[in-house]
């Protein structure tokens, strides 16, 4: 059957079946010339990565009864948050899913259980969601009192996830709930002089609920080999019998991106665990791509081994599957392998940073992109025109390795939990002048970095030059870590802007400084090398100066734009393009906020410009942490367009 008749039938069922209509994923707005809309890769015969917005929590089932395994997603980010329905049309175990059709809000923390037990039990915290295949989340019956669990904890949990699985052999459904403790891991800010964390780790425990005649009791955390199971955080327990000896193992999430095994050495009725150890294969340690991760146990190929179906941070869902066998003691499951669907929204990951930019010198603009996970991605423009279609997004390299900057560690402001991003944002200009685009890039680091394009290869990431003299290179005050003499560091997450802003015929930079101004750094070009000059604060804001994270402008008296004036980690997060956007002749700002903000450049002299606040360029929400601005000409009528990437890692035009 054809896709369209395919989603109308879907809702048509869908609203017999829940008594209202369900919603397709549309377009942002209906006014074409007045709102945002959300880019799709017009291919209707193409396939890319299955995905929602920001954070996958997947509920595999056969939704529709046809008797293959269907995904369902639930999604709470902005402004891409609903529950999904991802149709299997071809039964097979990796089929191309059908695009998604929403139906209705994200829910927030399901899980599902597959107990062998009649129907998938589905549950939010303290509650069970009864005829879920008709009725979704609107029928909730208690379990348990969720602050019985929660009172021992320092915060409340952000990870409170229910699931329901006879754990004790005796024909009843028992509960474990894994919840995570972030009282010891505090937030952010907390390193000594040589990057090593000096708060607490992350926790994660997992707590049994025993079914005893229909009523639930608290038995405490789960222990393993005599200890309490302390995952790092988001323990996303499973109970299942992995390793086919007849009773019931565990395997918990983390926050991170690895999963650990408990095999059970007791026996069915009265499990005992052995301590966890690391997933590994024949590979390596298994590890999802980003973190997050959000596993959920399943027979998903039905060959009689229970696999793990996987969401990520990014809105993937991946498939890592129980082989039957054994590696090292422990149950080999494959990599992870990422669930592909028929091509729908452009998406690349999750908090994407575009540049528009004919990057293969074909006439069109294409787009080159950074992302949450530390990635750069080339995507291109394959017809051109008002409404184009697109490639899917094509990881950049060096030497044949896939660029991805990454905190580890230490490189994040707000702590290890945060290992895995990279927050890549970007501006692409021809910064060493040898005819060739190149990309500059900030990231998680607060590192100002370019990568040389030399026509035919790119090059590794080297710092952006400064010629500080005599001075000590400036920093935020909350760094652990300095820069060398003459590296250029800034608030993290925050655009570095390539443009020859004096027409010099050198390009400069513009962006934050270490404390949230906005700042012109000159550039002259020493030696075929482009070396910037310390940063002059010459931007201006005319009826309030500082636009703070909170995305409202207020005044502080010196009239200098500060785009941001938080600390540590609720610092930088500014995303910054110009372009002359009402056709007067001068360079406007654009800045990430509930969608996209305009300075107006109302007054200009070489040390001092002067931006009016126009605010929002509509209502609409669409940044949950942040939005990045670009501008495009897709009609090619010489008026800039806007172009935002969002959170949810898709793509949002607005025509003008």
């Amino acid at each position: 059957m054809s896709t369209s008749f395919r989603n109308c039938l879907v809702l048509l069922v869908s609203t017999l079946m829940l008594g209202s209509a369900c919603q397709e994923p549309q377009t942002i707005g209906t006014e074409v010339d007045s709102e945002f809309y959300r880019v799709n890769y017009n291919r209707p015969d193409a396939t890319s990565f299955l995905g929602v917005g920001l954070w996958a929590w997947p509920l595999p089932m056969d939704y529709d009864g046809d008797g293959d395994m269907d995904l369902l997603v639930s999604c709470p980010d902005k402004p891409f948050n609903g529950l999904y329905f991802f149709e299997n049309t071809s039964g097979a175990a990796f089929p191309d899913f059908a695009p998604p059709v929403r139906l209705g809000d994200a829910i927030p923390k399901v899980q599902v259980s597959h107990t062998g037990l009649g129907e998938p039990k589905v549950t939010i915290p303290g509650a069970v969601l009864r005829n879920f295949l008709t009725a979704l989340d609107s029928l909730p019956e208690a379990l348990f009192p969720v602050e019985e669990l929660t009172k021992d904890l320092g915060k409340n949990p952000r990870f409170n996830q229910w699931k329901m699985a006879d754990y004790d052999g005796d024909g009843d459904l028992d509960i474990l709930v894994g919840m995570d403790d972030w009282s010891d891991y505090g937030w952010d800010n907390a390193y000594d002089s040589t990057g090593n964390w000096v708060n607490g780790p992350l926790h994660g425990y997992v707590y049994l609920l025993e079914n005893k005649d229909g009523e639930y009791h608290n038995r405490g955390r789960l222990q393993a080999r005599g200890k309490e199971i302390d995952v790092y955080g988001a323990p996303s327990p499973n109970l299942a019998d992995f390793d086919g000896d007849g009773d019931l193992d565990l395997i918990c999430g983390e926050f991170l991106d690895r999963l650990t095994y408990f095999e059970n050495v007791g026996t069915r009725e009265k499990p005992e665990y052995a301590a966890g150890v690391f997933m590994e294969n024949q590979q390596g340690p298994i590890k999802m791509d980003l973190e997050m991760i959000i596993p959920v146990a399943v027979d998903w190929d039905q060959d009689g081994h229970v696999d793990l179906i996987v969401g990520d941070e990014d809105g993937r869902v991946a498939w890592i599957r129980n082989t039957g066998k054994m590696h090292h003691g422990i149950p080999e499951f494959t990599s992870p392998r990422y669930f592909r669907q028929q091509a729908d929204h452009l998406k690349f990951g999750a908090l994407v940073t575009p540049v528009s930019v004919d990057w293969d010198n074909d006439g069109d603009e294409d787009l080159i992109a950074g992302n949450s996970a530390g990635y750069i991605a080339f995507i291109e423009n394959l017809t051109g025109g008002p409404n184009p279609s697109w490639a899917e997004p094509e990881l950049l390299e060096v030497n044949g390795e896939a660029i991805r900057i990454q905190a580890g560690e230490n490189g994040s402001i707000q702590g290890p939990a945060e290992a895995k991003w990279g927050y890549t944002t970007l501006s692409v200009a021809d910064w060493d002048g040898d005819g060739h685009q190149d990309i500059i890039f900030n990231s998680i680091w607060g590192k100002v970095e370019w990568i040389r394009n030399t026509g035919t290869e790119l090059k590794a990431p080297q710092p952006v030059k400064v010629d500080w003299g005599k001075q000590d290179p400036p920093y935020p005050a909350w760094n652990w870590w300095k820069p060398e003499a003459d590296e250029l560091v800034s608030q993290w997450r925050t655009t570095p802007y390539a443009i020859d802003w004096n027409e010099d015929g050198v390009m400069d930079l513009i962006m934050l400084d270490q404390e949230g101004y906005l700042t012109w750094y000159q550039g002259d070009s020493k030696a075929g090398e482009t070396i910037l000059q310390p940063g002059k604060r010459i931007f201006y804001g005319e009826n309030g100066a500082t636009f703070n994270n909170k995305n409202e402008v207020q005044d502080t008296g010196n009239g200098l734009l500060r785009l941001n004036i938080a600390e540590a980690g609720s610092s930088g997060r500014r995303k910054i393009s110009f372009v002359d956007y009402d056709n007067d002749g001068d360079l406007d700002l654009l800045v990430n906020s509930l969608n996209v903000s305009l300075f107006e450049n109302i007054s200009q002299s070489p040390d001092k410009v002067v931006f009016e606040h126009k605010g929002t360029l509509t209502d609409k929400m669409l940044a949950g942490h942040t939005t990045s601005p670009t501008f495009v000409d897709w009609n090619n009528d010489g008026i800039p367009e806007v172009l935002a990437g969002a959170e949810d890692g898709h793509f949002y035009h607005l025509p003008r």
